[in-house]
This record gives structure tokens, sequence and C-alpha cells, in this order.
């Protein structure tokens, strides 16, 4: 029996999206499903709620819970990787208050930036722990990860892990419809050409029936951008930098130097950007589990029906040899060539028998790599220090990041790292 192996399964929400499809899919009936988490609760409610999509679907997969993580992955083809180290409170708390009394405002803080920085630092000796596991019980096993922050597990998983891993994303997908709802245009038959690096890929080409439809789509962006949206940031780069980013605009607030400052604490109104967006996320989250679980785990009668996610399709492509093209993140063999090979980026790939094969993109247009380099400066020194223990790296990797270093001096951010350093304690020992 084949087995997909999820990691983090108490993640309910998500599990039910990726293995919900998974249940619905023809070429998936029969495998193992097998979940795991460190929080056993939370992995019995996903358990009786896959149970209960496997009943309504008529689904001849098999759903299993393990408390031995080395079971769960033991033989497994597919490994799905959803977990969050450190969790709301303290460590995202954490993440957001010790840096607001630097004067260092954040949006969501889980890819680059101060956030992004010490969340990677947390979940990077996790990481490690599960390729190990994996190179033992299951090294054939494609890996899926969805974790946060993208671009730097993947490339450890890849890179140290020594693990076939692929990084996944919902913000490629999500990127022609969102856009062409937003300025309400058609999206039927366009084509498109998306590449960069996760959370800052750029929307290279965007046509319909061989017509270049940017012209369209920036003026109508230039006029949404007289009234308040909650799209300004990527409209405003799109207009300044000629490309659309797939990432969100609260996202893409922090990964840039322009729009969170003290000197113009009026950019923050004018462009509409949700300072502490996140923590404002997972409280609500969090206030309304106690109704979710009842609608998710308590209904006999649950039904599913498949999502955007890629998880499903990519094993689906595998077992049926049926291509499928997702964006995917990947090491850059040479696939985007202005943009470091020691990097992760994201491309389109093809999926089908031979696993994920990333595609040739090239050069990107110049100032679209340059500000991709700005971000990945900042996660190949967040590497250098989770590998080699060096907190002088976390310095760096702070020192380097777009709207840290706009915002503070060099005094103030060695100070800063070294409170989340301390603050965080058992999360990061090998730093003390």
């Amino acid at each position: 029996m084949s087995k997909i192996t999820f990691l983090g399964a108490g993640s309910t929400v998500f599990a039910k999206n990726v293995l919900g499809d998974c249940l619905h899919t023809p070429a998936l009936q029969g495998f193992e499903i097998a979940l795991f988490d460190i929080d056993h609760e939370r992995l019995q409610d996903s358990a009786n709620m896959l149970n209960n999509i496997k009943k309504t679907s008529g689904s001849t997969s098999v759903i299993k819970t393990y408390t031995d993580r080395k079971e769960a992955l033991s033989g497994a083809k597919y490994v799905v990787n959803a977990i969050q180290v450190g969790g709301y409170d303290p460590c995202t708390i954490t993440d957001f208050e010790i840096p607001k009394k630097y004067g260092l405002r954040q949006t969501i803080a889980d890819t680059v930036g101060i956030g992004g920085i010490f969340r990677n630092l947390r979940t990077i000796p996790v990481m490690l722990d599960f390729a190990a596991d994996i190179r033992e019980v299951c090294p054939d096993a494609l890996f899926l990860n969805y974790t946060n922050p993208m671009a730097v597990l993947t490339n450890v998983m890849n890179t140290y892990g020594g693990v076939r891993t692929v990084g996944l994303c919902h913000s490629v997908q999500a990127c022609i419809p969102e856009l062409f709802k937003s300025l309400g245009l058609e999206k039927e038959g366009v084509k498109a050409k998306i590449a960069g690096i996760n959370h800052m890929a750029w929307l290279l080409e965007v046509t319909k029936d061989g017509v270049d439809l940017y012209p369209e789509i920036k003026k109508r962006a230039a006029e949404k951008q007289k009234e308040k949206h909650k799209d300004m940031v990527r409209f405003e780069m799109m207009l300044k930098f000629g490309h659309y980013i797939t990432e969100s605009s609260e996202h893409n607030a922090e990964y840039h130097p322009y729009f969170i400052k003290r000197n113009y604490p009026e950019l923050v109104d004018r462009f509409n950007i949700p300072l502490d967006e996140y923590p404002r996320r997972c409280i609500e989250q969090i206030s309304r589990w106690k109704q979710m679980r009842e609608d998710l785990v308590n209904d006999a009668n649950l039904t599913h029906e498949r999502s955007h996610e890629y998880a499903s399709y990519i094993f689906e492509a595998i077992e049926t040899d049926t291509p499928f093209k997702i964006g995917g993140n990947v090491m850059n063999t040479g696939l985007i060539t202005n943009l470091p090979r020691e990097a992760c980026v994201e491309v389109p790939c093809l999926v089908d028998r031979n696993g994920v094969t990333p595609t040739f993109v090239g050069d990107l247009p110049p100032q679209l790599a340059a500000l991709n380099r700005t971000n990945i400066n900042t996660q190949l020194l967040t590497i250098e220090a989770a590998i080699t223990r060096k907190r002088e790296h976390i310095y760096h990797a702070a020192m380097l990041d777009p709207h840290t270093s706009a915002e503070l001096s060099m005094d103030d951010i060695v100070a800063m790292c070294d409170e989340l350093i301390e603050a965080h304690g058992k999360w990061l020992p090998e730093y003390h």
C-alpha cells in the first residue's frame, strides 16, 4: 500500500484541503494516509474529520494516526509538511513585540524581515530532524513543503537535508484570478508566465490571443490607486517597477524599504497597510476554532470539493504520468540566470512520472532580479546562521534585510537580535 505522510496534521483546515483532495482523487485510492502531530488532540481531530470525508466520498484509502514520527514516515512515497514551530503564543507574539520596542513594525513576519529570520531559526533544526528520519526510513520520498518561510526551508531540505523537496505556495495559482477580478477583467483564455522567488515572483508576461494585457492592467491599476483598496502596495510596485507581484500587499509592504517608515507615517495610511496583521489573524482563528471544530470534526456528513492546492495534482500526475504544470519552489540550478545559484527560486515546473521538473526562465528584467536579490541576501545569511550556529550571521541577515536596515541602526539591530535570541529561549538554545 502506497503511503502519504502528513507532518503537522493538527493543522485541521489545511489537512482538509490537501488530504480531502487526495481522498477525492481516483489515482490516489487505496493509499495509507499517515497523520503525525505533536498535539495529539488536534491529531485526533484531523483523523475524525478525514474519516468523515472518507465516508461521504467513498474513498478506499486508510487513515492512520501516529505519535512516533519515524513510524509515520516509514515507507512513505510522499511527505507533506505543514508544521509551525513555537506557535502564535509565545513565538509569533515575540517576533512582533520585541521589534516594536525598537520602532520596527511588521505586517505578517513569516518570510523575511526579523519575524521571518527568527521563524526560520527555530524551524530549521526541526526540519533537519525530519530529513534525518526521511533519509533513514523513506529515502526516495518526495517532500512537499508548505511551511513558511518557504524559500529558506525548501533550500535547507534540498541543500543540507538531502531530501528531494519542492516548496508549494498558494500565491502563484491565485495571482491571475485575484488580479483580474480586482480590475474587472475576464481571466478566461489568459496566458501567463510567472517566476522569481517565493512571495516575490513576478507576472513576467500576461497575454490573451497574442495581445499583451499589461497596458490595460496598468491603466486600470493607476485608476484604482486613486481610492483606497487592499492591494495598493502591489499596484504601486507594478506601476514603479513594471510588473505585478504574486503575493499580497500586506506581505510585500514589509519585503521592501518603501512603505512602513517611521519618518513617513502617512505611507501606512496612504497604502492601506495593515500593521500587526498576522497576530490579528491568529487571534481570530483561535477564537473561531471552537465553532470550526464543531463544523469540521463532529459533522459525520462532512463533504469536500477538490481545492486548488497543488499536492493532490502532483501526486496524481506522478501516479498516472499525466503531465501537470505547477509553480514550484526549487533550487536555482541555472533556471533564473541573474539570481544566485545557491538560492531557492519559484518557477514553472512540469510534473509527471519523472517527478517535478523545473523549467528554464533565463534572465529576469534587471530591476526585478535586483529586488529579489535584496531578499535572497537575508535568506542565505539566515541559512548560514542556522547551519554554523554563529550568532553574527543572525546579525548579518537582519542588517541585510531591506525593511530592517532602512529603519534601524546597526547597534539597534544587534541589540534587538540579542533580545530576540534571549526571549526565544528553548527554541534557540544553540545561540546562547
